[in-house]
């Protein structure tokens, strides 16, 4: 809460009585004063008595002012401004150009005065009206009234220095110039010309302006528990804030379908990564999307644009929710895709799948740090060995598996099983549907994974990887997707079909071929059930039908019996209590 001060105090100067108080904690770093001061003008104790009251509020206003102020600094720019803001911005100045003709005459005007302010009158009226007929916008004067009338409280707008809308302010300036001119000169003629009501309405305000909103939405999807992580928070933001910047910054309910349908049709034809390419950097997005057209550029894929369409429709739907918004411009305009998911990303070949599991990893790398390097060391007690395996026989994303804590790989009934959670403290999932239980695979156990685990408990680890820490962006997935990709390049397999999310298809392709049923597939990998089934209950099978299902799970020609070997040592020393991490 805003702290007025509690000690305001009067004092003399001379015969006369002063103001004095304090700047308020919440602006001592930022107000230009150390303390307001002025005064009141008598020398009557009880009349300063009586204006103290008044001098207080004058001194509040002056503190609030300066709160709007700091406030404007915090808020982003206004990228564009809207045909009501522009009008608005015009009945202000012509009201405050007519309130301080009306001061001026009603203090009284001699000849010589009289004179000076039609000549002052016919001035701006001849420059106004020049500026408007040709055009010409940028005038000093012009400037610094537009600069000036957008920081008054009943305007405070923050216009962006690279808005298009500093034209239409200027002119809105040079319109009111004119219309008080017209008015002023009929008070000089002696017609009774009244000066309208102070306008009021702050448009922004009214009218929640889709930039002011984004920022609502996404600190609200960021708060929530298991909300958004930095990473995503970043993506929905920037794409809303590029269609905006693309249509114009508008009240929410001023877009239209036909905004939308040009947004997407810019999307089709921008490639990936549009801002580093030379030549589009710089340009604002529907004159990159033109201009990579022109140039003939692969365009970004069609599931790409369908996500950034669904931020857009997301954002909608959210200020439906909160807000007066009759409909979704982005509802029904996704890219038709063909083909299945699979084409954008496959699965691993068997081919794959054995340079893989017989890279310098799992027969001897140089250490953890030069993993793709051949060497004597078998780094069967860090992540970059456990991750891909993990991923084989579950077929979890790396996210999933990388923040998986210790406590997460439990046993029920004599069955081993992993915990897919986002039950606790920096855990996410994609969706609810991702919570499952994984019962841990025969192959997985021969090859230590459970021995490996039970050591990072006794070495106090809360985390079964906490070699792989949390990037920037809040994933914990984002460094090792690098370091798995320089992986398979350096195995010269790398492709454009091929990720770590190739184990999710290669999993549910064994599955497949091993006859487990689809619904314990879809419980194993997280997919949620569909029609009534999904809606009932709480979508888990018991976990002795799903080891059951598991032990069912077989890949055909993929040897792993060397890391069975690695395991059998590993066990040794373990048993001598050999815990110091390798390397």
């Amino acid at each position: 809460m805003n702290d007025m001060p509690s000690h305001t105090r009067l004092f003399r100067r001379g015969n006369v009585w002063w103001h004095r108080g304090p700047i308020p904690r919440d602006l001592q770093d930022t107000y230009p004063k150390t303390e307001e001061t002025f005064s009141l003008k008598t020398s009557d104790h009880k009349e300063a008595l009586r204006r103290l009251p008044r001098a207080m509020a004058e001194v509040q206003e002056r503190f609030e002012e300066h709160r709007r102020m700091l406030a404007r600094q915090q808020e982003p720019a206004l990228l564009e401004l809207t045909p009501e803001q522009l009008k608005h911005i015009e009945n202000v100045y012509y009201w405050h150009l007519m309130d301080e003709d009306e001061e001026v005459r009603l203090a009284g005007l001699d000849d010589a005065a009289f004179k000076e302010l039609n000549d002052l009158i016919d001035l701006a009226e001849e420059v106004g009206r020049y500026e408007l007929a040709r055009g010409e916008m940028f005038s000093p004067f012009t400037e610094s009234e537009a600069a000036e009338v957008l920081t008054w409280s009943n305007v405070d707008l923050k216009l962006d220095k690279a808005s298009p809308s500093w034209p239409r302010l200027y002119r809105a300036i040079q319109t009111a110039t004119v219309k008080a001119a017209e008015a002023r000169r009929q008070r000089s003629e002696g017609s009774p010309v009244e000066t309208p009501p102070e306008p009021q309405t702050n448009q922004r305000a009214a009218g929640h302006l889709a930039s002011t909103l984004i920022g609502e939405w996404v600190a609200e999807k960021s708060r929530a528990k298991g909300g958004w992580t930095p990473a995503t928070a970043a993506a929905n933001k920037l794409w809303a804030e590029r269609f905006v910047e693309m249509a114009s910054d508008r009240p929410i309910d001023g877009y239209s379908k036909a905004d939308a349908r040009e947004f997407k049709a810019a999307l089709l034809s921008l490639p990936p990564n549009w801002t580093k390419i030379k030549g589009l950097e710089k340009l604002a997005m529907k004159e990159a999307a033109k201009r990579a057209a022109e140039l003939k550029l692969e365009p970004m894929s069609g599931k790409n644009v369908n996500k950034v369409l669904g931020f857009l429709r997301a954002f909608w739907n959210w200020a439906k929710a909160n807000y007066d918004v009759a409909s979704n411009p982005f509802d029904g305009l996704n890219v038709k895709i063909s083909g299945k998911a699979r084409d954008e990303r496959q699965p691993f070949t068997l081919a794959e799948l054995s340079a893989i599991f017989k890279s310098p990893i799992y027969t001897g790398c140089q250490s953890v740090r030069y993993h793709n390097s051949p060497g004597d060391l078998i780094p069967n007690d860090d992540g970059v060995y456990w991750v891909p395996l993990v991923g084989l026989f579950t077929g979890c994303r790396s996210g999933e598996i990388i923040q998986l804590r210790t406590e997460d790989v439990k046993t029920e009934g004599g069955i081993a099983y992993i915990e897919v959670t986002d039950d606790g403290e920096d855990l996410s999932l994609k969706n609810s549907g991702s919570r499952r239980r994984i019962p841990v695979h025969r192959k997985l156990k021969e090859i230590g994974f459970l021995r490996f685990v039970e050591r990072q408990r006794k070495l106090g680890h809360k985390r079964l990887f906490p070699d792989f820490p949390k990037a920037k962006d809040g994933t914990y997935s984002t460094a090792y997707s690098r370091k798995f990709s320089n992986l398979l390049k350096a195995l010269e397999v790398k492709h454009d079909k091929i990720s770590f999310h190739s184990f999710r298809h290669t999993f549910e392709d064994a599955c497949r071929n091993s006859r487990i049923p689809l619904d314990f597939v879809n419980a194993l990998q997280g997919h949620a059930q569909q029609g009534m089934a999904g809606r009932y209950g709480n979508g888990l099978y018991g976990l002795q039908l799903l080891s059951e299902e598991m032990e069912k799970l077989s890949y055909e020609g993929l040897d792993l019996r060397h890391l069975a070997r690695h395991s059998h040592m590993g066990a040794i020393a373990q048993q001598q209590g050999c815990f110091d991490s390798p390397g």
